[in-house]
């Protein structure tokens, strides 16, 4: 039995490269026929964007916020809440995947099995890799794509800014840090200390 020389590897990993379209030339079709992962990929400008691995302290300021949102939405049966990685298509080859993400009721119809319409509203824990990103382009984005409420969490400042959509743009509705709440203006009644999101 023989086995390839190690030297092949480098052109076998280009052979399969070539199978995909360059960087500018993706859509969504091939976007969708990627293998499963538990990456965060996205797709924007025709462009693949996989998003650095999270730390143990994105993960756990990211649990603690689906647990405070879903007890809220559960007990009073406002709609879907889910978490990345799950395809929202924000407008046709301009795919995102939200920390957090809420469907309401109302627009039960941008559910689906493989990639969700646009939220009413989305959470981004941001990290030093996705700062810039989350607070400039998909600040930019998530408003085109008319998402009522922006939520942008700071886990290495510890500070939470609650955004809400008016006029077509973000308008900033809360904000919080340390020992002060934040509320929420898309669910009534809802909202979060900052000490029990960072604890």
């Amino acid at each position: 039995m023989t086995t390839a020389p190690i030297t092949d590897s480098p052109r076998l990993t280009t052979e399969v490269a070539e199978i995909w379209p360059r960087q500018g030339q993706w859509t969504e079709t091939e976007y969708f026929q990627l293998p499963e992962t538990s990456r965060i990929v996205e797709l924007s400008r025709g462009e693949l964007l996989l998003m650095p691995p999270p730390s143990d302290l994105h993960q756990k300021v990211v649990g603690n916020l689906y647990r405070l949102f879903y007890t809220h939405i559960a007990d009073h049966q406002l709609g879907v809440l889910r978490f990345a990685p799950l395809a929202v298509r924000l407008w046709p080859d301009k795919i995102r995947e939200p920390d957090l993400l809420f469907v309401s009721q109302a627009h039960a119809d941008r559910v689906g099995e493989l990639v969700y319409g646009p939220p009413d509203l989305v959470v981004e824990v941001t990290s030093p890799g996705t700062r810039k990103v989350d607070r400039q382009e998909k600040f930019y984005e998530y408003a085109r794509a008319g998402v009522s409420e922006y939520w942008i969490v700071e886990p290495e400042n510890e500070t939470i800014e609650v955004y809400t959509l008016e006029g077509g743009a973000y308008v900033l509705w809360a904000h919080g840090r340390q020992d002060e709440h934040v509320s929420s203006r898309l669910l009534p009644g809802f909202a979060v200390a900052c000490a029990d999101v960072f604890a």
